[in-house]
């Protein structure tokens, strides 16, 4: 739904609508977030299964057997023990690096101005959908993609976008 604005209401936010909250909500519901897909969290089995990719865990691991089949039962124990230690010692790490990284990304995440039934409102980023209509001051983040309707003095910043 493209919003039709007359020459008047495009220079006074007040006279702006937007979209209702109920509206809003159903696309939210409907289409989803507005962020990047994230990346795929299994969990543990994820990371369990993910280690045995590894090339020096995989020495170990065989290494280990290979002590086993020869008949050096102490020194297969000992490395196996290490495997386990390893293992034990990544998948906690790799847990809080998830768990981190997660919380740096809800610190990171832009907030939005929109206007909906009328009224000014600041939300999430990812709470934006379709059909909202974003207020931008100085410094603001753009939330999501957007047609620019009205503007004085315009400048954006693409270096996050190029990589510059």
């Amino acid at each position: 739904m493209t919003a039709q604005l007359s020459a008047e209401a495009e220079l006074d936010p007040a006279a702006i609508r937007g979209i209702s909250e109920a509206e809003a909500a159903l696309r939210l519901e409907r289409e989803g977030p507005n962020e990047l897909p994230g990346s795929r969290s299994g969990g543990i089995w994820r990371i369990f299964l993910g280690m045995f990719r590894d090339p020096i865990f995989l020495l170990l691991a065989v290494s280990a057997f290979l002590y086993f089949m020869l008949g050096d039962a102490q020194e297969a124990g000992m490395l196996a023990g290490f495997v386990i230690f390893i293992m034990a010692i990544t998948l906690y790490q790799e847990q809080r690096t998830e768990h981190a990284v997660e919380a740096l990304r809800d610190m990171t995440s832009p907030r939005a101005l929109v206007i909906r039934d009328g009224r000014q409102r600041r939300i999430a980023g990812r709470e934006v959908v379709e059909g909202d209509l974003l207020l931008l001051t100085e410094g603001d983040r753009v939330a999501a993609d957007a047609v620019l309707l009205s503007c004085n003095d315009l400048l954006a910043d693409e270096s996050m976008l190029t990589g510059e």
